[in-house]
């Protein structure tokens, strides 16, 4: 079962502040806000999959544009990943689904969300949302269950690079011709403190 931390006395201070995790990618970098207050189930999942190394050696390999339409009649734009062994890797079980009538956390341009099937089955894979995509938020019909998906976090630099690998070359299943490597994701800031504290929990 997923455990999510509480936060030591000593530590509130730092808790307020979300942490911040640097995407190193082959096409430059990206650095996103992770929302552990508004999303702690997700944000937590999102953590430990960092802290063990699975997202490092990934790949951006799926780019989705409301301008072509191919897979899904309802429009959305985002980047979605995978971790290195895969789409469809669970070194963890699968999460209780944090829906955006919950959290109040929208899928707006730079928000990260979770890839998901059915409604708690969400496991290692997420997207970049790259322009507004309100079909993916609950009542929502990008997914015809009317569930949205989980948002957990926003990029706050390094939006020309998620625009330029939803902008490469890719078939008509929505693949990218030349995936785009994930070397690694780390923690931004802090450096020590809560969000590690967080991070042991999340196992």
């Amino acid at each position: 079962m997923l455990a999510v931390a509480v936060t030591p006395p000593g530590e509130l201070a730092a808790a307020e502040r979300p942490p911040v995790v640097r995407i190193d990618t082959a096409r430059g970098t990206i650095r996103a806000v992770i929302e552990t207050g508004k999303a702690p189930v997700t944000a937590c999942n999102f953590l430990r999959y960092m802290q063990a190394g699975h997202f490092d050696g990934g790949t951006f390999f799926r780019t989705v544009r409301s301008d072509r339409a191919v897979l899904n009649p309802v429009p959305i734009d985002v980047i979605q990943m995978q971790a290195r062994d895969g789409p469809e890797f669970a070194a963890f079980a699968p999460i209780p689904m944090e829906r955006t009538s919950v959290t109040g956390l929208r899928h707006v341009a730079g928000a990260l969300s979770m890839a998901r099937a059915a409604p708690d089955s969400a496991t290692s894979s997420w997207s970049i949302v790259v322009r507004d995509s309100p079909a993916m938020d609950f009542g929502g019909q990008r997914n015809p269950d009317g569930q949205g998906f989980a948002v957990f976090g926003r990029v706050v630099s390094g939006m020309a690079v998620v625009r330029a690998i939803q902008a490469a070359p890719a078939d008509d299943r929505e693949q990218l011709a030349t995936p785009v490597l994930i070397r690694r994701i780390t923690l931004d800031r802090p450096k020590g403190g809560a969000v590690e504290w967080l991070m042991r929990d999340c196992r």
